[in-house]
């Protein structure tokens, strides 16, 4: 009887919607979970059959997910992982090179306002070591920030290479599911589960590398590097690790039986944001705090060494400069005596004409890597100001690439994400739909229990 094969044909639908239903329902907190549905068609009569039709049948299993939002939630996952990486860092240095106490401006003031102090005479004891206590502290102020710059570029490091061999992991993770994916759609199993565990995969490993991802027709993804450099091709992928072969460690992509040279700070991502300040923020920093050491050192002792101490002798030089430590790149002589400032430019006591000259280096030019030709009195507002500067522009991005994140988050959720009233609703209405159909098997049992007491 057609009847009882459609309303049976019917039941089997609504219970699948249900099931499906209750699946999207169980999933509602699951991270990164796509929504589901059953599509249904209708069975069409046979030919030359005089009937409405022949039920309904289940067509697919349907999985909501636009491919286009998937992209977008990608890349912006990439431009946040640069900046939030970065912010940290930036924040830590203009808080310590902004310090009214610590910084390097303040261990350059209290120096030449000693030097400036020591003027009134030239010959006082108190004063004169009051010069080589606040050089003292000076050299402290500059190792000490110095010192800074070393344990970020290390932190950096640490960090950058604690990021491979978990891109690598993910890569693997990919291919691994792509094959996976591929072998059950080729016998027709749902596997929206596993699409969904590649995409959580896809959308980590975005957020450490800038990506391109290419949707295959048998249902595996290929990813890229935006530059090109293949990472995943079906069930192969690639190793991405430091290659010193060459002398300086570069970062390099092996991938079959090829070898690619990547650039650290155009990768994007986590990685990419790391390397980029360190290379062009943080490296040109530290360089300019060492060159701005040794360029002071060099004219204060050149200076001390035209004048005469108290004893009438040639001026010893006040600063030593060893540019390989991070710890003590600039100190004083431990033996330095205040007696041994050389004040004096002719021998006489009370002299203070070389002190003068000293005095002046304050306005004399520095050449520093990351902003040029300053005076040395400057060098540490203009360095703190470009730093100030790096920092606004980076947070600035860091806010909109948290906006696009959260905004093409929201875009993904509207379309594959679980709404629980929108699925109470598929509840209820498949329910319906069940129990209609199983009133319509009722119906059919009680016309065949009539049709058969008619023989009786």
């Amino acid at each position: 009887m057609s009847i009882l094969s459609n309303a049976l044909s019917g039941s089997n639908a609504a219970q699948a919607a249900l099931n499906t239903t209750s699946q999207n329902i169980a999933n509602l907190q699951t991270k990164g979970y796509t929504r589901q549905g059953v599509l249904l068609n209708a069975v069409a009569p046979g030919i030359g059959m005089k009937t409405a039709g022949m039920g309904v049948e289940i067509g697919g299993l349907l999985r909501f997910s636009d491919a286009y939002k998937n992209q977008q939630m990608w890349r912006a996952a990439s431009d946040l992982g640069s900046h939030s990486q970065t912010q940290p860092y930036l924040s830590q240095m203009e808080r310590v090179m902004g310090d009214d106490k610590s910084s390097l401006s303040n261990g350059v003031d209290q120096f030449f306002k000693a030097l400036n102090a020591a003027g009134v005479d030239p010959t006082s004891t108190p004063l004169r070591q009051q010069v080589v206590t606040a050089a003292n502290s000076m050299s402290q102020h500059f190792n000490s920030i110095y010192n800074v710059t070393a344990n970020q570029r290390l932190s950096v490091r640490q960090q950058r290479d604690a990021l491979l061999p978990a891109m690598n992991q993910n890569m693997a993770n990919i291919a691994s599911l792509n094959e996976r994916i591929a072998g059950a759609s080729a016998v027709g199993t749902n596997t929206s589960a596993l699409v969904d565990e590649r995409d959580m995969a896809i959308d980590t490993l975005a957020s450490m590398v800038a990506i391109e991802v290419i949707d295959q027709p048998d249902g595996s993804r290929s990813v890229s590097l935006r530059s090109g450099q293949p990472l995943v091709v079906g069930n192969l992928y690639g190793n991405i690790g430091i290659d010193g072969t060459s002398g300086a460690p570069v970062l390099s992509l092996t991938f079959g039986q090829s070898k690619f040279a990547l650039d650290d700070t155009k990768v994007g991502g986590q990685m990419g944001g790391l390397s980029d300040y360190d290379k062009n923020v943080l490296l040109p920093l530290q360089t300019s705090i060492r060159d701005m050491a040794e360029q002071m050192a060099d004219k204060l002792n050149t200076q001390l060494a035209a004048g005469f101490d108290t004893a009438g002798n040639p001026g010893k030089p006040l600063f030593a400069f060893n540019a390989t430590s991070t710890t003590g790149m600039l100190q004083i002589d431990p033996a330095f005596l205040a007696s041994d400032l050389a004040f004096s430019a002719d021998g006489t006591p009370g002299d203070s004409a070389n002190l003068q000259l000293l005095i002046d280096i304050k306005n004399q030019p520095v050449t520093l890597t990351s902003i040029g030709s300053v005076l040395l009195g400057d060098a540490d507002t203009q360095l703190v100001g470009k730093l100030g500067i790096d920092s606004q522009q980076n947070q600035a991005l860091l806010k909109t690439a948290t906006t696009i994140r959260q905004q093409s988050e929201d875009d993904w959720k509207s379309t594959s994400g679980v709404n629980q009233d929108e699925e109470a609703i598929n509840l209820m209405e498949f329910q319906n739909m069940y129990q209609a159909n199983m009133k319509v098997i009722a119906v059919a049992n009680s016309l065949f229990d009539a049709t058969l007491a008619m023989f009786n």
